[in-house]
């Protein structure tokens, strides 16, 4: 199977043809669709089949086969690629005729948008898999392309070729010359990035377009049609709002992979034939989540990236690290991850925490949240887990106090009520002509001149002169902080604290 899923390869036990025939596209190696094989002996040419680029609606298709988008207008996502004048969009619509390079995340429609140009444009679609086919089938089907533009009514060929990073780079030679002299249309889909595994030759004749992974609104979409189109269940099921959910968030921006899991639970409810047991006939079965929990390897984790579940969950998080208690901000830690919270939130959350409930007791709590969130953009999840992991530990065992939030909370509060006085002459700008002459830094005591390195000497406005804001706790290293705060106040404002 391909990357897309979408293909399978042709079985070993067919016979192939004498020598190459434009007629008919090369089978060796070649990677044809269920639908296409059900179907090969109606249409001898695949590039001349009515349905090409549009899945056949019979049902021993897989769901994902039958809901391939049969039209651009059917296309949900990738809208950076297909908006007017794009350069996907005039592929697609056969106006600016190039080879291309697709990568992605799987499931987000490189294979679909291969076959929508083929469409577009009228050509022969040739799919080869980088995983079964060589040099060898390469240049069978250059061949074939060639053979099929030199016939009396010519025809350019696509040339799709799934995976095209795991070919070596004398397979991928061998279609340099082909792609430049446009032979074929050259559509290479693959998961990593093209810049470190195609060679450059092939990358200077291509145009190179990333696909982003579907947002949780395309692939809602996607289910949505599946469920009502005739091509997928046709009305035979509905989803609960919960189910629907869960398949959205289990997707992970992969739509192939939401509707597999669609099929699976449509199976077992009944929905693509038997009916469940006490379902009414006349009436469409309801897919529970429950119904997907079954079918699909993981628990559904109640948590809503927008709802209640994420303000709780987050809020026990930080009150179980405020109450020191790994094993519990673990477990919340956990929730969050499984359920798809963004972990730049999650790492925001644990920077404000480091300075807001431990502060100065742990000065190293602060360094600590700041590198996991630097760790979070990265390396990004799965790997970032355990650096959220490690800091959640290391603000949950470490001595707590609240003195810094306090302390600026007190200060600002001041300041709103009007406690803003001018300040001292003496701490003044003075580096400016005439400064002086006006009273600016006149009397300033420079610290580092004594041997202490502390004066004394007024720094608030005159109406807040001793107002204490920082009160350092007695846990971790505010305890000795408190010590040496009480001898600094005492020296500064040159009384008794």
């Amino acid at each position: 199977m391909s990357e897309d899923g979408l293909f399978e390869v042709e079985a070993a036990g067919s016979a192939a043809p004498a020598g190459p025939d434009p007629d008919r596209p090369v089978t060796r190696g070649v990677v044809e669709d269920r639908w296409e094989t059900q179907r090969r002996g109606e249409h001898t040419d695949r590039g001349a089949r009515p349905s090409d680029g549009a899945p056949s609606s019979g049902v021993t298709a897989p769901l994902a086969v039958r809901m391939r988008p049969a039209s651009l207008d059917e296309v949900v996502g990738q809208q950076h690629l297909l908006a007017p004048g794009a350069p996907l969009r005039r592929l697609v619509e056969g106006a600016a005729p190039a080879s291309v390079l697709l990568h992605g995340p799987p499931g987000t429609g490189k294979t679909t948008l291969a076959r929508l140009i083929s469409q577009a444009t009228g050509r022969a679609f040739e799919a080869l898999s980088a995983l079964n086919a060589g040099v060898k089938e390469v240049r069978g089907v250059i061949e074939v392309a060639r053979r099929r533009l030199a016939a009396a009514e010519p025809r350019r060929t696509v040339l799709f070729i799934d995976e095209i990073h795991r070919f070596s780079r004398t397979q991928q030679d061998a279609l340099l010359a082909a792609v430049e002299d446009r032979v074929v249309l050259l559509v290479g889909a693959t998961t990593e990035n093209p810049s470190f595994s195609v060679v450059a030759p092939l990358l200077s004749r291509s145009l190179v377009l990333g696909l982003h992974a579907l947002d949780d609104e395309a692939v809602g979409t996607l289910l949505d049609r599946a469920v009502a189109d005739p091509r997928g269940l046709g009305g035979a099921v509905t989803l609960q709002p919960e189910a629907r959910a869960h398949l959205v968030r289990l997707a992970a921006g992969d739509g192939r992979r939401s509707l597999t899991a669609l099929e699976a639970a449509a199976d077992a409810v009944g929905g693509t034939g038997g009916r469940r047991s006490g379902a009414k006939p006349d009436l469409p079965v309801e897919i529970t989540l429950a119904d997907v929990e079954r079918v699909v390897d993981e628990v559904a984790v109640r948590y809503d990236r927008a709802g209640d579940q994420h303000y709780d969950v987050i809020s026990a998080f930080i009150k179980s690290i405020r109450g020191s208690d790994p094993d519990a901000a673990l477990h919340y830690l956990a929730r969050m991850i499984v359920a798809g919270e963004d972990p730049r939130f999650i790492a925001r959350r644990l920077v404000v925490h480091a300075s807001e409930d431990i502060g100065l007791a742990d000065p190293t709590a602060l360094p600590a949240a700041v590198a996991a969130a630097q760790a979070v953009q990265l390396i990004g999840l799965p790997e970032a887990r355990i650096n959220l992991a490690q800091v959640t530990i290391h603000l949950a065992t470490a001595p707590k106090s609240n003195a810094v939030i306090t302390a600026i909370d007190e200060a600002m509060a001041d300041v709103r009520r009007g406690a803003a006085g001018p300040v001292p002459p003496h701490l003044r700008d003075g580096h400016y002509a005439g400064a002086q002459a006006q009273g600016n830094a006149v009397g300033y005591v420079y610290p580092h001149d004594d041997r202490a390195g502390v004066v004394a000497q007024q720094y608030p406005p005159d109406e807040l002169v001793g107002r204490d804001y920082y009160r350092p706790g007695g846990r971790g290293d505010e305890r000795d902080r408190a010590n040496r705060l009480a001898r600094l106040r005492e020296v500064v404002r040159g009384v008794p604290s």
